[in-house]
């Protein structure tokens, strides 16, 4: 059985036991976080409207953490201007732990 979830602005295709990483959610290492359930198939397939009814995925938060760094560099030629700049997105790493059915 596999759900698909929306968080963060981006969906994600998952099942129980599955790690994965998500936007930055307020919450810390331990603690359970609800998604909702946008698509839920098993021995029947439920598309939501555009949530599935009754149904949620449950998951463990397993730590904060930050991404890769993302270097934004800007030149225009023959003028002596450059600006090079760096970003860093926060990221919660995520296990499935349960998806419950309506």
């Amino acid at each position: 059985m596999f759900a698909v979830i929306k968080t963060g602005g981006k969906q994600y295709r998952v099942a129980t036991n599955d790690v994965i990483t998500v936007e930055k959610l307020e919450a810390a290492a331990g603690e359970s976080v609800t998604f909702p359930v946008l698509l839920l198939s098993g021995e029947t397939t439920l598309v939501g409207a555009p949530l599935v009814e009754g149904a949620s995925v449950t998951a463990e938060v397993v730590e904060q953490t930050r991404g890769e760094k993302v270097i934004a560099f800007k030149k225009r030629r023959r003028q002596n201007s450059r600006r090079k700049r760096g970003h860093r997105q926060d990221l919660t790493v995520v296990r499935i732990t349960e998806i419950a059915t309506a």
